[in-house]
């Protein structure tokens, strides 16, 4: 591997519950906007489902993405929303990055978008077709649209990018270790850029229905925008959401031919197994704690010079409690100057997504040096006694931050960012 090699961030592209492009989720998540409200998907009620709200796109339209009406028809036949989420994603990090694929190297730009269930939609109602209509209602486009690496591959496809193309499916990490892989790849010298990410969209009455069973969902009869409560002590469980989120990586010296803005530079990332339990997190937080110390020790840094830490926060009460621990065994003493933070307060989980939103966030935060606040934060939990940055935004001198996306089957994933200097 080339260590001269340095990556950093010159694009995002963000499609969440709270806003559609970066600024717009930016602005929102700073003042503490919450984007979970009842379900209008589809009627819970009549699916007799007893968790009702989750953290839904507002305003989500692919023609306002794409002008070619042929285009946007043929999109819209052979892709489900989870890939359309990850077309207009992409769309947006490119644009922001000013990068135009073809006219680079082509065969020198990957394609990494991670799902960790794929075109869950598209299985789910045309299984009820085959049940009730019999084979013939099942249509070509099928396969392709529920595949988990459709969205890497339409991205690629629109877009030129003749490098690798795939996706991860590690449940919650999926995004984050696409993340990893894209910036591992380019410090190898096997891209010079790449869109990378991940991308969700399951709020169906399939996976609210298994979530719910498995005691995931929280059950709260709080307004749906204080349900969900990360490392407070009567929170009870996350709330599903949707999304796409792409950044665009470059290595340095590419970027700067090109005079592009640069948000952050990631220096290091770690990967761990818990091998504890399919869905509950290792009880020490010792998995999550690997993970972080790797990417402390090819970042070339020690635990005190992390400011700010994007935390997986899920608002269930194992992931916060063993994170917690997990900061806490990584950073000591230095756990308790740190400013943690979680998303999902705002956002509910993305799944997939969740751990590339916590990227762009975290690459946002260096930018502007703020830090967005935990919502719903009011009633401290002696288990998760560390600054949360509970219920404000706030300023802050941010030099080194983390992000952490740990998923189930006790996947544990971790980037480093730095202030690009």
């Amino acid at each position: 591997m080339n260590n001269e090699r340095r990556v950093v961030v010159t694009g995002l592209g963000v499609i969440s519950p709270v806003g559609i492009g970066h600024q717009d989720a930016w602005n929102a998540l700073l003042t503490g906007q919450s984007g979970v409200a009842p379900i209008s998907h589809f009627d819970p009620d009549a699916c007799g489902l007893e968790v009702k709200i989750a953290a839904e796109i507002k305003g989500f339209d692919i023609n306002n993405f794409y002008s070619d009406k042929r285009k946007v028809g043929s999109m819209l036949k052979e892709m489900d929303r989870v890939t359309l989420f990850a077309m207009a994603a992409s769309k947006l990090a490119l644009e922001d990055a000013d990068l135009e694929v073809r006219s680079t190297v082509p065969e020198r730009v990957g394609t990494f978008i991670g799902t960790g269930v794929g075109g869950l939609i598209t299985t789910t109602t045309d299984h009820l077709k085959l049940m009730e209509g019999g084979p013939r209602k099942i249509g070509l486009r099928s396969i392709i649209r529920l595949m988990p690496n459709a969205a890497s591959g339409q991205v690629a496809i629109e877009y030129g990018a003749k490098g690798r193309a795939k996706s991860d499916a590690t449940a919650c990490a999926s995004g984050l270790d696409c993340l990893f892989d894209a910036f591992m790849y380019i410090k190898a010298d096997r891209a010079d850029a790449m869109i990378a990410g991940g991308t969700e969209a399951c709020i169906n009455p399939f996976s609210i229905a298994s979530f719910t069973n498995m005691m995931a969902l929280s059950k709260s009869s709080e307004p749906p925008e204080k349900v969900s409560k990360p490392f407070s002590a009567n929170r009870d469980g996350f709330v599903i959401g949707e999304g796409a989120i792409i950044l665009i990586l470059e290595e340095l010296q590419h970027a700067l031919r090109r005079n592009a803005n640069i948000y952050a530079e990631i220096i290091g990332g770690g990967a761990s197994c818990d091998a504890s339990h399919i869905v509950a997190p290792e009880e020490t937080g010792a998995g999550a704690a690997r993970a972080m110390e790797e990417a402390l020790r090819e970042a070339q840094i020690s635990p005190s010079e992390i400011d700010y830490i994007n935390a997986h926060g899920t608002s269930t009460p194992l992931n916060d409690e063993r994170e917690t621990l997990a900061i806490k065994k990584v950073f000591k003493d230095h756990a308790y100057k740190l400013a943690v933070s979680s998303t999902k307060s705002m956002v509910g989980h993305l799944l997939g997504g969740a751990g590339a939103l916590g990227a762009a966030v975290t690459a946002l935060s260096i930018k502007h040096q703020k830090v967005h606040p935990t919502i719903n934060y009011d009633r401290p939990d002696p288990k998760c006694d560390l600054d949360y940055v509970p219920n404000v935004y706030r300023e802050a001198k941010i030099n080194y931050a983390m992000v952490e996306a740990l998923g189930f089957g006790g996947h544990n994933t971790v980037l480093v960012m730095k202030k690009f200097a």
